[in-house]
């Protein structure tokens, strides 16, 4: 191994991040005290390889099924970027890697700077709340997020309905330098053309009928943040061509004024349609398009990912049972693993909701059915068993008890008296009885007696 200079040491050392400085052979020739506490903070990494210590593999990453940042490098002869899991004494954690190339004196490359930055939106354990995976086309679209976070950009997410969109839109506003300021979303397909303007850009008093008071616009209220705009293919198009001016200018009118006022917002859109077809029927604006679609991100479908789903089941039933601690059987997860899930997360996370109220289970012998008769997708039935984690069989459930009504009988001719409203000579005084009888003549015994006997005379 070649000398370092002790000055590019002391840089690396007085940097916050963790950075290390190798040689082409993956050998760590130093690094600071950020790395090691967060990588290695009983022994020293010098000398050993960097895919040793960050990621526990006997080989480089390229040759263990992850991209090397230090092959790209080589190849490109530029800085390169890519998104990692490491392992930490915390446990595994995704990690933006940032590598630089250095030159020697004879203008090879000698030496790699690596700065890693632990990316805090996304886990590899199953959680209770974010995201969660460790499939290929999950890192890839991390690592698109993690690229585009730090930026001003619109972005676009493209996917299907239930692939958690609007997760992805939280995770790049927390990425981004505006994290501090409020998230507003917008649901486009919610909203009535005649009341869009007035939500998006609010209203000044008397605009319209019912407008007795001046209201603040959502794109008024994410000023310094960021604007979630929700189905986006759903927008009036009216509304459209005062969105481009926003997208624009910054600059919007509120319902009923002229006055021009300016908003500094960013702009994070996402559909489900296809926006290209749209605009080519004529149903979506071309301009529009274009400035939404600054750097877009298509979220994987659920099929595109199986071996999230065991990471998804145990996180997605922590949250709907968290007091709980219940697994699926191994069954009921080969029986998930064949299901295409057309309503990907979204239908996963209401398969496996009744099945926590039922104790589907570890323990519970599960067998795979071909589909409830009108859903179209497949379900796991169970015998009777013990749910992991409690503590004996599911209590029974107790009926409600009837209320019986007793009727007063009273003084008069006919024998009972009606609080329901009828005559003195009829009715009954029922203490659990409505407001009104549910007919035209009370139901009490008193008032039926007293009608037979009417008859008979």
């Amino acid at each position: 191994m070649e000398p370092v200079l002790p000055e590019l040491v002391s840089y690396l050392e007085g940097l916050p991040e963790p950075h290390i400085l190798f040689d082409r052979q993956y050998r760590i020739a130093a690094a600071n005290a950020a790395y090691r506490r967060l990588f290695s903070p009983q022994a020293s990494v010098v000398g050993r390889t960097c895919y040793e210590v960050s990621h526990h593999f006997s080989v480089p990453c390229d040759q263990a099924g992850e991209s090397c940042p230090l092959v790209r490098a080589r190849a490109s002869d530029q800085p390169e970027r890519v998104l990692h899991l490491h392992h930490t004494p915390q446990g595994e954690e995704y990690v933006n890697i940032e590598l630089v190339p250095l030159r020697n004196a004879a203008g090879e490359l000698a030496w790699f700077i690596e700065k890693m930055e632990p990316l805090r939106i996304a886990q590899s354990e199953p959680v209770a709340h974010g995201l969660i995976g460790r499939a290929p086309a999950f890192q890839q679209m991390l690592e698109l997020v993690a690229r585009v976070g730090p930026s001003e950009a619109s972005v676009l997410l493209l996917g299907e309905s239930g692939t958690g969109k609007e997760l992805l839109a939280r995770a790049v506003h927390e990425a981004s330098a505006r994290a501090d300021a409020p998230l507003v979303v917008v649901d486009c397909a919610s909203l009535p053309e005649t009341l869009f303007e007035s939500e998006l850009f609010g209203h000044e008093r008397g605009a319209f009928t019912g407008a007795n008071a001046a209201k603040l616009g959502l794109a008024e209220a994410a000023h310094g943040g960021t604007l979630f705009l929700d189905e986006v293919g759903d927008i009036p198009p009216a509304i459209q061509v005062k969105l481009l001016r926003l997208l624009e200018s910054g600059t919007y009118r509120r319902v009923g004024s002229t006055e021009l006022r300016s908003t500094n917002v960013r702009v994070i859109s996402a559909t489900h349609r296809d926006l290209q077809a749209m605009v080519a029927q004529g149903l979506f604006r071309q301009d529009l398009y274009y400035r939404l679609s600054t750097f877009p991100i298509r979220l994987p479908a659920l099929r595109e990912r199986r071996s999230d789903i065991d990471l998804l089941a145990q996180a997605l039933l922590q949250r709907v049972a968290p007091r709980r601690r219940l697994s699926l059987h191994a069954k009921a997860l080969q029986c998930l693993h064949e299901y295409p899930f057309p309503g990907n997360v979204r239908e996963l996370r209401n398969v496996l909701e009744p099945v926590s109220y039922t104790h589907l289970a570890r323990g519970a012998a599960a067998a795979c059915a071909s589909g409830p008769s009108g859903s179209g997708r497949s379900a796991c039935r169970s015998a009777p068993g013990r749910a992991a984690g409690s503590s004996g069989p599911s209590p029974r459930r107790r009926r409600p008890r009837r209320r019986r009504s007793r009727c007063i009988r009273t003084a008069g001719p006919c024998g009972c008296r009606c609080r329901w409203g009828r005559p003195a000579r009829t009715g009954c005084s029922r203490r659990s009885a409505p407001a009104s009888p549910p007919w035209g003549r009370p139901s009490c015994r008193a008032g039926r007696a007293a009608r037979r006997a009417r008859r008979r005379r």
